[in-house]
C-alpha cells in the first residue's frame, strides 16, 4: 500500500492515522449506533451554531470541538469505551492539518505586504483597461483566472491572492463584490481538479491509487473545464440582476471616462518596492507550481514568500503578521476536531458500506450512489476525512471481479473535489470568500442563499460526473491503471 504520509507538495494530511479514524479512535471496531448518531447530532449542532448570525461562527465551531472531544474521551460515562486511548490522539486530527494552517499564515502575510506595495491596484487597473471594466468580460476573466491559479497554485493561496484582486477591481469600479468572489469560490473548484497536485484528493486517491500524472491530463482536466462552464452558467442565472451584464453606450462612454482617471500608480509608493514585490510574489507563485520537482511543500513554500516579503519588501513585521486570518485559522480548527471525532465513531465508513451493499456490486448503480455520498458528505464534513474513509472501501470493492476500480477512483476524485460547493463550509475557497466579504465588504451570505446557488451548481456537477464517467467506461476511454494492465 503506497504511503499517503507527507506527500511532495506538503500539503497532503498525514493519513497515517486514517485507520484509526475510519474505524473508531481506539483502533477497534466502530462505535455502537446510538454513539455515531450522538456525535452526528453534535456536528449538526455546531452547524446549525455556525449557521446563526447571532453565534460567530468561530465561536461555534470552537464551542462544538470542546464538548464532542470531552465526550470522546469520557464515552465511559456511559458505558463505552472513549473514542480515543488518550488525550495525545486527539492532536493526531490536527496534525495533518498543520501545513494547511501554514498556507494560511504564510500566504496572508505575503498578500498583506505585496498589498501594501500598491502591486495588487497596480494588476487590478490592468485587468480593468484590458477588459475595458465591462461587467461581463470582466466577470468572465476572472473566472478564468481563478480556474487556472488554482490550479497551478492550489486552492489556499489562490484565494487569498483573487480576494485581494476582486475587492480592488470591485470598488474601483463600485460593483458589489459578492457576485464576483462567490463565484471566484465556486469556479476554484473545478480548477482543483485540473491536475494531481491541484486538490487534496487528487494527492491523496492519485497517491494510493498510483494514478499517473498525465491520467490527470486524460481524464479530469476535461471534466473540470466541463464543470467550470456548468458552474459559470448557474452562476450568471442567479447573479442575472446583480452584475450590470448589459451596460449602455452612455454606461460605456462614462466607464471608458472613469478609467482614464485610473492612475496604476496612484498607491504605489516606491516603485522599487513595487518592483521587488512582483519579485517575491512571482518567485512564490514559480514555488508553488514547483514545489513538487523542488521537493519541497506548498507549506514551506507560503511561508518562505511570507518571510520573504517582510525582509526585503515589508515595513511593519509586527502589523504584518497582525493581519494574519485568526479568525479562520481557529473556525478550521474547530471544524477539524468537530469532523475528527464523528468520524472517530466509523460513521463514514459505516454510511460508505451502506451505499456499497445498496448498489449490489454494480457499475451502473455504483458509480451514481458514490458521486453522490462522496459529494454530499464532502458538503458536510469536509473532502479530506470523506476520501481517506472511502479510498479503502473502494479499493475492496474495485477488487471483487467484474468491478473495474478505474471508473470508482474517477468519481471519489471528481464528486468529492465538487461537493465542497454546496455549503459554506464545504470547501476551504467558499470559506475564505465568504470571510473576506464579512470583513472587508461588511457583505453577509446566509446558509440559505449559498445552498441555493452552490447547491445547485453541485447538483448539475454530480449528474455530470455519473454520465461522464459511464460514458468513458461505456466506449472504453478510461485509461488502465499500471497496476491493472
Amino acid at each position: 500500500m503506497p504511503s499517503l504520509g507527507s506527500s511532495s507538495l506538503g500539503f497532503a494530511p498525514d493519513l497515517s492515522f486514517v485507520p484509526l479514524l475510519a474505524a473508531g479512535g481506539h483502533g477497534g471496531d466502530p462505535a455502537p449506533g446510538w454513539v455515531m448518531g450522538l456525535f452526528a447530532i453534535g456536528m449538526l449542532l455546531t452547524y446549525v451554531g455556525v449557521a446563526v448570525d447571532r453565534l460567530h461562527k468561530t465561536v461555534a465551531a470552537l464551542g462544538g470541538a470542546l464538548v464532542l472531544v470531552l465526550l470522546a474521551l469520557n464515552m465511559q460515562w456511559f458505558g463505552e469505551k472513549p473514542l480515543f486511548d488518550k488525550y495525545q490522539d486527539v492532536y493526531n486530527i490536527l496534525g495533518g492539518e498543520l501545513n494547511i494552517f501554514a498556507v494560511i499564515i504564510g500566504t496572508g502575510i505575503l498578500v498583506d505586504v505585496v498589498g501594501k506595495s500598491g502591486l495588487f491596484h497596480f494588476i487590478s487597473i490592468w485587468i480593468v483597461r484590458l477588459t475595458h471594466g465591462r461587467a461581463g468580460l470582466l466577470w468572465l476573466s476572472i473566472n478564468l483566472l481563478t480556474f487556472f491559479l488554482v490550479a497551478v497554485l492550489t486552492i489556499v493561496p489562490a484565494m487569498l491572492i483573487l480576494g485581494s484582486l476582486v475587492l480592488v477591481i470591485c470598488r474601483s469600479l463600485d460593483y458589489s463584490p459578492k457576485p464576483f468572489l462567490l463565484s471566484v469560490a465556486i469556479c476554484a473548484n473545478s480548477g482543483a481538479l485540473a491536475t494531481f497536485a491541484s486538490g487534496l484528493p487528487n494527492i491523496m486517491i492519485g497517491t494510493w491509487a498510483s494514478i499517473p500524472y498525465v491520467q490527470f491530463l486524460e481524464v479530469s482536466l476535461p471534466f473540470a473545464a466541463f464543470s467550470l462552464l456548468i458552474a459559470m452558467g448557474v452562476l450568471r442565472f442567479f447573479f442575472r440582476n446583480s452584475v450590470p451584464w448589459k451596460q449602455t453606450e452612455e454606461q460605456k462612454v462614462a466607464l471608458d471616462a472613469k478609467l482614464r482617471e485610473f492612475d496604476p500608480w496612484a498607491l504605489v509608493e516606491s516603485r522599487w518596492v513595487l518592483i521587488r514585490s512582483a519579485l517575491i510574489l512571482s518567485l512564490t507563485v514559480l514555488g508553488f507550481a514547483f514545489a513538487t520537482t523542488l521537493g519541497l511543500g506548498v507549506d514551506y513554500v507560503a511561508m518562505a514568500g511570507g518571510v520573504l516579503s517582510l525582509l526585503f519588501a515589508g515595513k511593519g513585521v509586527e502589523d504584518a503578521i497582525g493581519k494574519v486570518n485568526l479568525t479562520v485559522i481557529l473556525f478550521f480548527t474547530g471544524l477539524f476536531l468537530v469532523i475528527g471525532c464523528v468520524e472517530a465513531t466509523g460513521a463514514l465508513e459505516w454510511l460508505a458500506g451502506q451505499v456499497v451493499a445498496l448498489s449490489g456490486g454494480k457499475l451502473e448503480l455504483l458509480v451514481p450512489l458514490l458521486a453522490v455520498f462522496s459529494a454530499v458528505t464532502s458538503a458536510i464534513v469536509d473532502n479530506i476525512p470523506v476520501a481517506a474513509t472511502l479510498i479503502p472501501i473502494v479499493e475492496s470493492v474495485g477488487g471483487e471481479p467484474g468491478t473495474p476500480i478505474e471508473p470508482l477512483w474517477w468519481t471519489l476524485i471528481l464528486s468529492s473535489n465538487l461537493g465542497g460547493n454546496a455549503t459554506p463550509i464545504g470547501s476551504i475557497s467558499c470559506v475564505i470568500a465568504l470571510y473576506t466579504l464579512k470583513k472587508e465588504a461588511g457583505v453577509t451570505v446566509g446558509w440559505g442563499e449559498f445552498i441555493k446557488i452552490g447547491g445547485t451548481v453541485m447538483v448539475l456537477q454530480v449528474i455530470g460526473i455519473i454520465i461522464y464517467i459511464l460514458a468513458l467506461q461505456h466506449l472504453g476511454w478510461i485509461p488502465a491503471l499500471p497496476q491493472a494492465a
